[in-house]
């Protein structure tokens, strides 16, 4: 079928730097949970693979905090592989012989979509801080739009780790009958006061940094690198496990035989954070880290239905697979097992599988052979199941 833009869908000025890939503007405002309608939402997404004729091979994938719509091949920014480039491509875990691949930068971000550093249709200025608050389920919604102008009425999985495991999630709760399966990774069903907490330090790191000039950087033609590399390097940490960061570093000297007695970066680990947080300011915005943290913050499943998880998932007929791992304390075991007892509890579809790894958070985008072989069993499960070809090799 037709991946052309409908006629109703305003065309798109080409940005200028590197090339982004498509986008999409939506013809109407897009009402967010706020209550505020947005105007002009643009969302730039990444495609890998084609969609059958029945529209049904479309796998949505949904990226993390500081991830975006480059899953697989060369990023046109940083000019690294990306995010999931091992497992998604001819004959990989995703395999793009069978699957139509789609990732979108999800809204608020900084590499496409409508967010704070985007123009003010009204002003013609970023819009900064006057950009409103969203939430998981406005990105989600936007996600929705799109798979509405790609023809994709029912999406064959939906995936993602971290925040990418909170859309999935969102999906699943909020259009249950536009998903066969689920794969949420590394997640939860709500941020937890710790989580919060960290979000919170990198906030006031971005907002103490004197180039921030109260969220109007970009008019002043300023960047508030300084905070934002603190905030990357606080966020880092817990990404890692205490065993991952001593195998990798210990307490080893970094180009030196002894301690300088001083500030400098002494120890390998500390040289290790500096270098995080110099390169992420290079490719992501400081008040899009405001907006998408706090979206996080004010995810709560729970909340939303009085309290009781379960009833987000009443009478779902969407099939779960929910993938912890061990050392992962940022979204530890404990949040994937109440998703998995709230589901149980409505007679859900559902598997859980806690993944013995000492790589901490990150694990889902690194190299965990019995994660890789979990999902893939479960994709290709219910690939059978849909009537979807296997998987090429």
């Amino acid at each position: 079928m037709s991946l052309e833009p409908p006629t109703a869908v305003r065309p798109q000025p080409p940005a200028p730097g590197p090339v982004l890939g498509p986008r999409l503007t939506l013809p109407q405002p897009l009402l967010l949970q706020s209550g505020v309608a947005l105007p002009s939402v643009t969302i730039a997404y990444q495609t890998y693979g084609t969609l059958n004729e029945a529209a049904s091979n479309c796998v949505l994938l949904c990226h993390a905090l500081t991830g975006d719509q480059f899953v697989a091949g060369t990023h046109p920014v940083t000019g690294r592989p990306g995010w999931w480039d091992d497992l998604v491509g001819p004959g990989r875990m995703i395999d793009t012989n069978r699957f139509f691949v789609v990732c979108t930068n999800v809204l608020g971000g900084c590499m496409g979509s409508t967010g704070p550093k985007e123009l003010n249709p009204d002003t013609g200025r970023p819009w900064g801080l006057t950009f409103p608050v969203i939430t998981i389920r406005d990105m989600v919604q936007a996600q929705a739009k799109l798979m509405d102008h790609l023809g994709v009425k029912q999406v064959f999985c939906v995936a993602g780790g971290s925040m990418g495991a909170m859309q999935v999630l969102e999906w699943a709760h909020r259009f249950p009958e536009r998903v066969f399966c689920a794969l949420p990774i590394a997640g939860s069903y709500r941020h937890s006061a710790q989580n919060i907490a960290f979000h919170e330090v990198g906030r006031q790191a971005i907002m103490a940094d004197p180039d921030w000039c109260h969220g109007a950087y970009l008019d002043e033609d300023k960047i508030p690198k300084r905070g934002l590399a603190v905030a990357r390097m606080a966020a880092h940490i817990t990404y890692l496990s205490e065993t991952a960061l001593h195998r990798k570093f210990g307490r080893r000297l970094q180009g030196r035989e002894a301690l300088t007695y001083g500030f400098d970066a002494d120890f390998q680990v500390e040289s290790y954070l500096r270098h995080q947080g110099l390169t992420f300011v290079d490719r992501f915005d400081a008040n899009s880290y405001l907006y998408i943290t706090r979206a996080m913050d004010y995810f709560d499943l729970a909340a939303e239905n009085g309290g009781v998880l379960a009833k987000a998932f009443d009478k779902t007929p969407v099939r779960f697979c929910l993938i912890s791992f061990s050392s992962d304390w940022l979204f530890p075991t404990s949040e994937s097992r109440a998703i998995a007892h709230a589901l149980n509890a409505v007679a859900a579809n559902v598997s859980f599988v806690e993944i013995d790894s000492d790589k901490g958070h990150d694990a889902f985008l690194l190299d965990e052979p019995e994660f890789h072989q979990t999902a893939q069993g479960f994709i290709d499960g219910a690939a059978a199941i849909r009537g979807l070809p296997r998987r090429s090799v």
